[in-house]
C-alpha cells in the first residue's frame, strides 16, 4: 500500500512539474514574439519592453550607485542599450535576466563613482563615521519617524558602496535579488562556483559589519538609526524637506516601506536588513523620455 501511495506522489509531481514547463516554454514565446515586433519597429511593443525592464533595472542600478538622482541617469544608459541591442537577444535566457546583463556591465564599469567610492571608504571607516556625532538620545523633532527611516534607507545604501563593485553586484544579485546562482552566474560570466564565492564573501563581511554597528542587526550594537539623524541632517545626508527614499515612488503593486520593514523583522539574517527597500519605482518622466529618445532617429537600430 504504501508502494501505491508513493506512486501516485510521484505522478502528481511529474504533473506538476510538466504544467511549470508548459508554462516557461509559453512565457518563453511570448517574450520572443514580443522582441520580434519590437526589433522590427513596432512602437507598442518597444513601449512594452521598456515597461517590463524598468524598474527592475532602476532597482539594480539604485543598489549600485545609491542615490535615485544617478540612478536615474544609469537606468536611461542601460535602457538605451538594452533596446538597441534586443535584436541580439537569442533567448539564452529570459529577457529580464539578459538585461540585467547588461545593465550589470555597464555599472561595473561605470566612471562616475559613488561618494563613498571616490573616498575609498572601507566598513571600518564607515563604522567609524557612524559612530561619530551619535545622539544619547532618539530624534525627536519633526517626522521623527519618516527621517529614522530615511537614515535606515539611505545607511543601508551607503553600507553597499564599502563594497568593492564586484562583491556588490553579487551580494546584491544573490541576496537581494534573489537569483539563482547558475542565472547570477551567467550575467556576471563567471562559473556558478566562482560567484557563490564571491556572494559568501560579501554577506560575510556585510554580516559581521552589522552585528558590531548596527542595532537592527543586534540591539546591543551602538547604532541605531532616531540617534544618527540630527548628525545625518547636519551634514546634508538627510534632507528633512526632501527625503530620497520615504518620499520616492514604488512599482502600482510592490512592496511599501512599511511591507519591506516587516518582512526583515521576520528575517532573522543581517542580509534581511539589506533586502528591506520598497520595490522603487523608475520615474515616469524618465522612462518616457527614453522612448521618445529611442524614436527620435538618433538610434536607426528599430529600424
Amino acid at each position: 500500500m504504501s508502494g501505491g501511495g508513493h506512486a501516485d506522489g510521484g505522478a502528481e509531481f511529474a504533473q506538476g512539474a510538466g504544467a511549470a514547463d508548459e508554462v516557461g516554454v509559453a512565457v518563453a514565446a511570448a517574450e520572443a514574439e514580443l522582441v520580434a515586433r519590437a526589433v522590427d519597429g513596432d512602437a507598442g511593443a518597444v513601449a512594452e519592453v521598456v515597461r517590463r525592464l524598468q524598474d527592475p533595472l532602476y532597482r539594480l542600478a539604485l543598489r549600485m550607485v545609491s542615490m535615485p538622482a544617478d540612478a536615474e541617469d544609469a537606468v536611461q544608459e542601460i535602457m538605451i542599450r538594452v533596446i538597441t541591442r534586443l535584436s541580439t537577444w537569442r533567448g539564452e535566457a529570459k529577457l529580464l535576466t539578459w538585461a540585467y546583463r547588461v545593465g550589470v556591465n555597464y555599472l561595473l564599469n561605470l566612471r562616475r563613482r559613488s561618494p563613498q567610492e571616490r573616498q575609498q571608504v572601507s566598513l571600518d571607516d564607515f563604522r567609524a563615521d557612524l559612530a561619530d556625532g551619535l545622539a544619547a538620545e532618539d530624534y525627536r523633532g519633526p517626522e521623527a519617524t519618516v527621517m529614522a527611516e530615511e537614515v535606515r534607507l539611505g545607511c543601508t545604501q551607503a553600507m553597499l558602496q564599502c563594497l568593492s563593485r564586484d562583491e556588490r553586484v553579487a551580494f546584491v544579485l544573490g541576496d537581494l535579488f534573489d537569483l539563482k546562482a547558475a542565472d547570477a552566474a551567467w550575467i556576471l560570466d563567471i562559473s556558478p562556483a566562482a560567484f557563490q564565492k564571491r556572494a559568501e564573501r560579501a554577506k560575510h563581511r556585510l554580516a559581521t559589519f552589522m552585528r558590531s554597528t548596527c542595532g537592527l542587526a543586534d540591539p546591543k550594537a551602538f547604532c541605531h538609526c532616531p540617534r544618527r539623524v540630527e548628525k545625518a541632517i547636519a551634514l546634508g545626508r538627510v534632507d528633512p524637506a526632501r527625503p530620497a527614499f520615504t518620499a520616492h515612488p514604488i512599482t502600482p503593486t510592490g512592496r511599501t516601506i512599511a511591507e519591506a520593514a516587516a518582512e526583515m523583522l521576520r528575517l532573522d539574517d543581517a542580509a534581511a536588513i539589506l533586502r528591506a527597500h520598497p520595490d522603487y519605482a523608475a520615474p515616469q518622466a524618465k522612462m518616457d523620455a527614453i522612448t521618445g529618445l529611442l524614436h527620435s532617429g538618433r538610434f536607426p537600430i528599430l529600424d
